[in-house]
Order: C-alpha cells, then sequence, then structure tokens
C-alpha cells in the first residue's frame, strides 16, 4: 500500500543550525544558539516570532543535541493534567526537556503548573509563541527563561530556501521547474518558510511538466486550492489579521470583506469581537474613548444575541472602528513602562506615596510630605509619582490628533515642560 507524503515543509525540515535558514543572528557562528550548543548548557528558553520562522525546529535541533528525551504539547488541546503527565515522565528518566507550541494559548493557571519542574530542572521548557511574551508570559516563569526572537525570512533566504527544496527533496527533484517569477511565491508567503514551501509543493502538484512558475500560475493555484478558510490553521490567523490591518488603516471596506469571509467559514463570532476590543485601546485609544465602548457593548451584544443576527453588531462596529481617528500611543505607553520595570527591578515605591496604616509606618515617614491633589487649585499640586530613578521618564505620548491633542494641552499645563508635552 502507498505510503502518503509528508508535507514539503515537513520533509525539508533542517536537523542542525547549518541547515536552517534565516535567524542568522541566533544560528550564525556569532549567534547565542551556536554557542548554547558548543556549550553543552540548555537553558528554559522561549522562542518569538511570526509562524514558519523555524521556532518549532529550533525546538528540535536543540532537544536532539542535548540528549534529553523531548516531550511535545500544544496549548490549543493541552490542559494543567496534560503537563502533569509529561512532569511525571520527566521525573522517571531524570531530566527531559518540554515544548510547548502556542504557549500564550496556556493561561495562569495552566503556566503555574510549570513553575516547579523548571525551577527544580525536571524540565527544560521550550515554548513557541507569535505573542509577545512579556504580554502573555506570566512573570514568574518568564523569568526563568531566555526569550529569543525570530525574524520573517528575508527575500534572499526564501529564495535559497525554494533552491534547496529543488534540489535536494527526493520528490521535486525528480520534476522538471523552472521559477520565470518570484512574486507572488514570496509575497503570499508572507515570509513563513512552511506556507513557502507548502505553496511551491502545491503549484508543482497542480502543473505537469514542464513546470513554469509564474505569478499568475501562482495565484491562479492559491485562489483555486488555498482560498478555503480553516478557521483552525493558518487562513484564520491570516485572514483575522488582514481584518485588524484594515480597520487599523482605515479601511471599512477591507474591514467588511475579511469579516464576511471570517462569517463565512464559521469562525466564533465571540472571537472576531474580542479581537475588534483589543483594536479599540491598541490602535485607537484616546483618540475616540467611545470606540472601546463601542466594542465592548459589541461583544456583550454578540453574547445576548448570537449568531447570525450578530453579524449587524459586527458589521455596525468594524465600520465605526475602522472610520474612527488612530492612536497607538497608550499601546506603546505600556510597552516602554513594562520595559523599564524590567529593565530597573523593584524600584521601590517613593516614601511620600506609600500608605502609612500603622503608627510605626508613620514614625518610619510613610506618607510623609504628600500632597492631596483635591486640596489645590484646579485639583493638582506637581510633586514626584515616579521612583527617583524614573524621575520625567516619559510613557505616555499623546498622539497628534483632537482628542489627543487637547490631553497634551492638559498634561502641558499641569507639567510644564518636565515630560515634554
Amino acid at each position: 500500500m502507498d505510503t502518503v507524503a509528508a508535507p514539503l515543509a515537513e520533509r525539508m525540515r533542517p536537523n542542525s543550525l547549518v541547515d536552517l535558514f534565516g535567524q542568522q543572528h541566533l544560528t550564525g557562528p556569532e549567534g547565542v544558539l551556536t554557542k548554547l550548543l558548543a556549550s553543552g548548557t540548555l537553558p528554559s528558553i522561549i522562542f518569538w516570532g511570526p509562524p514558519g520562522t523555524g521556532k518549532t525546529t529550533l525546538a528540535g535541533i536543540l532537544a536532539a543535541a542535548s540528549g534529553l528525551p523531548m516531550f511535545s504539547l500544544s496549548a490549543i488541546s493541552a490542559g494543567v493534567k496534560d503537563v502533569r503527565e509529561v512532569i511525571a515522565k520527566a521525573k522517571e528518566s531524570g531530566r527531559a526537556i518540554l515544548f510547548i507550541d502556542e504557549i500564550h494559548r496556556f493561561n495562569k493557571s495552566q503556566q503555574d503548573s510549570l513553575l516547579a519542574a523548571v525551577e527544580q530542572g525536571i524540565i527544560t521548557l521550550i515554548g513557541a509563541t507569535t505573542e509577545n511574551p512579556s504580554f502573555e508570559v506570566i512573570r514568574p516563569l518568564l523569568s526563568r527563561c531566555q526569550v529569543y526572537v525570530l525574524e520573517s525570512l528575508k527575500e534572499e533566504e526564501l529564495r535559497g530556501l525554494i533552491a534547496n527544496a529543488l534540489k535536494n527533496d527526493g520528490i521535486l527533484n525528480k520534476r522538471s521547474v523552472e521559477i520565470k517569477e518570484y512574486g507572488a511565491l514570496l509575497g503570499i508567503s508572507g515570509g513563513d518558510a512552511r506556507k513557502l514551501l507548502n505553496l511551491l509543493e502545491l503549484v508543482i502538484q497542480s502543473t505537469p511538466d514542464p513546470v513554469v512558475i509564474s505569478d499568475q500560475l501562482v495565484m491562479k493555484v492559491a485562489q483555486q486550492r488555498m482560498a478555503a478558510y480553516d478557521k483552525g490553521g493558518e487562513q484564520h490567523y491570516d485572514i483575522i489579521s488582514a481584518f485588524i490591518k484594515s480597520m487599523r488603516g482605515s479601511d471599512p471596506n477591507a474591514a467588511l470583506y475579511w469579516l464576511a469571509r471570517m462569517l463565512e467559514g464559521g469562525e466564533d463570532p465571540k472571537f472576531i469581537a474580542r479581537r475588534m476590543v483589543i483594536l479599540a485601546s491598541e490602535d485607537i485609544g484616546n483618540a475616540n474613548p467611545n470606540a472601546l465602548l463601542l466594542a465592548v457593548g459589541c461583544f456583550q451584544a454578540v453574547q445576548f444575541i448570537g449568531y447570525p443576527e450578530c453579524m449587524l453588531n459586527l458589521s455596525q462596529t468594524a465600520v465605526y472602528l475602522a472610520s474612527s481617528a488612530k492612536s497607538n500611543a497608550s499601546y506603546t505607553g505600556i510597552k516602554a513602562a513594562l520595559k523599564a520595570a524590567h529593565d530597573h527591578g523593584d524600584l521601590p515605591v517613593p516614601l511620600h506615596l506609600r500608605n502609612a496604616v500603622t503608627g510605626m509606618m508613620r514614625e518610619m515617614d510613610y506618607g510623609k510630605g504628600y500632597q492631596y491633589a483635591h486640596e489645590f487649585e484646579n485639583n493638582f499640586k506637581e510633586q514626584e509619582f515616579l521612583p527617583g530613578q524614573l524621575s520625567g521618564k516619559v510613557f505616555y505620548n499623546p498622539g497628534d490628533n483632537i482628542r489627543e491633542n487637547e490631553l497634551r494641552k492638559f498634561l502641558k499645563d499641569r507639567w510644564k515642560d518636565k515630560y515634554g508635552y
């Protein structure tokens, strides 16, 4: 009985760092992963980067080099019970590597279940995530891991990937293939090596020899064979990305189209509504505070009404968000504040801001010198609210829009030149 060949991306998965395309900042001669392998040490690691950049591949290479048994879990389907079973197996073997794909999908209790085993060295954790781990991974676990950022592959790396597959894959190298144009192949892949290889194989499988790959051929095959919306696969991420970027880019027509694609494909309306709540703060923020109110109202309406009627709520909200003034000042502000919190550690709260709830605390000057804002003109009194090491540090810089220009004027009136408003 004939066996079905694995997808091209799986057949071409590298077994060593030197065979990996891209990520030279990590895998080159001076790369940190190269040095880790040379030293024989392997800390717990989180790989953060877009899909198809080699996170899973790197985990396999590191695990193989360590000689330790490796267990794999997907955070999409695994729970605390699965984690505990892996930890028990790791204890039996003395030590093991646990690879968790989509680790950002683990909730706090699931992440908590890893802590003791990681801290005790029972498991070496390798996590993969497409989301910023600073936001998605709990601090105690993050502090026990090295975070390495992976980048989308560059054009020359993607071309090299294609050439390597055509030359070395046992199935494709039996075909007559000429690459006339690369634009559509590279454009559709978007720097995702896995998507590129699978698209290349799809085009070749769909065409008799000799295969002359042009942009027109690639687009024709892609539209015929890749247009279906897979809410559990890559299309799920691609189309929600297009939806979000359309609203961010103030294009209500494109936003409605991608919304319709998701609804036609059976996407969970609550998932769509949640993403609009996030966008309302990330990309609109205080340029239009009503955006968040409408997005939250939409999410509640979706829960109350259900599909298909809730498509009207989703449509209204998508159009409003796309047509709204934009600002990412709150988003960049919290990112800057998180970086400061990470870089400077646990800076002490200034004494005058501490709550003096006991006599001893008052004797230690807790609360001494604090000025109660409502006792002063305009309900404001200039004083220091940041730790001394961060005095004058700007985290929130109002965007250039009507609403935030009002906020800028308010802050300038209060703080003069301290924050550069």
